[in-house]
């Protein structure tokens, strides 16, 4: 770990003192909050039972991951890319050449994220920023199409945001969520690398 990381982290660490986290669930939310500064989402995060362990094994067995935007995807490359995974999606590469919004698909990524769960049925499916995304992922779980090994469902900002994660909420899938508005890019950027890291042998 650079030393500037750890440095941060334990000031993190006496930012917050005691606390009821387990340890990883605590490093994933430390990582956010140090990807961040924002240290109200100590409060924000929701771990369904199992989902922590679920991601790890996922990336253990090189499971693909699925993101909705590039800046998710080029937050996490280089951290993947440091325990030999390499399989990485975005749904942006996959919308269709004649996208025009309808039904489920009301924007570009949620018809790219449409387009990918034909081609990915598992895996961690990341969704940092847009709500539509998760909606539409959301829609396929609900239709038996896709079972992912976990969903990072942090998108942020004011429309559908947490209409999208309150749905999330409402399927029997591994999942990972910031409640309200809040969330973002770095944010899920911030979980799967945190993943990555607990992921790797002792």
């Amino acid at each position: 770990m650079h030393p500037i990381t750890a440095e941060s982290f334990a000031i993190i660490d006496q930012e917050i003192g005691p606390h009821n986290w387990p340890p990883e669930e605590y490093a994933i939310i430390r990582r956010a909050i140090h990807s961040t500064a924002d240290f109200e989402l100590l409060n924000l995060f929701e771990f369904s039972k199992g989902a922590v362990a679920s991601g790890i094994t996922a990336l253990q067995q090189q499971q693909p991951v699925v993101v909705d935007v590039r800046m998710v995807q080029m937050g996490i490359t280089g951290v993947l890319k440091g325990i030999g995974h390499t399989s990485i999606a975005c749904a942006l590469d996959y919308v269709p050449e004649d996208f025009v919004p309808s039904g489920a698909a009301t924007t570009r990524t949620a018809a790219g994220m449409l387009a990918l769960t034909q081609h990915y049925s598992t895996g961690i499916f990341v969704i940092g920023n847009a709500p539509t995304a998760l909606l539409a992922l959301v829609e396929q779980i609900r239709q038996g199409l896709v079972k992912p090994s976990l969903v990072v469902g942090v998108p942020v900002g004011f429309v559908a945001v947490e209409e999208a994660k309150q749905v999330l909420a409402q399927v029997d899938i591994p999942q990972i969520q910031v409640r309200g508005r809040k969330g973002g890019s770095p944010v899920a950027a911030a979980i799967v690398n945190a993943l990555a890291y607990l992921s790797k042998p002792d």
